[in-house]
């Protein structure tokens, strides 16, 4: 992965979708002295089946940002996106450059936007947010340096056109082409990230969540060793801006 930035934007549509593997990658950036903000569009408050959607709002925000803090980043944001219904297109497009606008990132994380989790036939289907987001993730980054595109937005938050973005990485895609290598102290960060939703950990499986969140995070940084010289690694699809 290229090294030459200091301020990166990750957007994803719900709370934990970073965490399954990406945040220990934010963890070892973190600690070089990279400054990375957490945009999410919806508060998640559609995920737990046995809760209600305010109060899984409620519960989902406070443990994103618990978990946020577990790898070092403190700058939290949300969209306020209906969870399950997002749409692409450019009211989504808008609030996503308005933030690219605000924060100048020179680098910006999502996941998969591409129709399954896999390259393979039959490969499990992903879902309708995560398909939106990632789409309108980057189309928003070219917005974001078109100053006739979103003016009035632009005028009304005192910002100007921001085309500094350099790359956007797409986590969790079929086709990677780049990857950060992740030590022990950033993979155990990474791991305190996912367990920090423990009420999302504990609606959606019966396993005991360290056990669980273990086995992801541990899955996620060792797909990749094979082809990087059996280092832990998060690897994305890099796009050039």
């Amino acid at each position: 992965m290229p090294e030459g930035w200091t301020r990166a934007l990750a957007v994803v549509a719900h709370p934990d979708d970073l965490e399954y593997g990406v945040a220990a990658g934010i963890a070892e950036w973190t600690a070089r002295g990279k400054q990375i903000s957490y945009l999410l569009a919806t508060r998640g408050e559609a995920g737990i089946d046995t809760m209600d959607p305010a109060e899984a709002a409620r519960v989902r925000e406070g443990e994103q940002r618990a978990s946020a803090a577990a790898v070092g980043v403190t700058d939290v944001r949300f969209l306020d996106h209906q969870d399950g219904v997002l749409q692409e297109g450019p009211a989504l497009r808008s609030d996503i450059a308005a933030v690219i606008r605000a924060l100048r990132p020179e680098l910006v994380i999502t996941v998969n936007h591409r129709d399954t989790w896999g390259a393979a036939p039959g490969a499990p289907w992903n879902t309708p947010d995560h398909r939106a987001l990632g789409r309108s993730v980057l189309d928003a980054v070219g917005d974001a340096g078109n100053r006739w595109i979103f003016t009035e937005r632009m005028k009304k938050d005192g910002v100007g056109p921001w085309d500094g973005v350099r790359w956007v990485a797409v986590a969790a895609t079929p086709a990677v082409t780049h990857a950060v290598e992740v030590g022990e102290e950033a993979a155990r960060k990474g791991l305190a990230s996912l367990l920090e939703h423990r009420a999302y950990i504990t609606a959606l499986t019966d396993e005991e969540p360290e056990a669980y969140a273990r086995s992801i995070v541990d899955r996620a940084l060792d797909m990749y060793g094979q082809s990087y010289g059996g280092r832990r690694a998060v690897a994305f699809e890099l796009h050039p801006c």
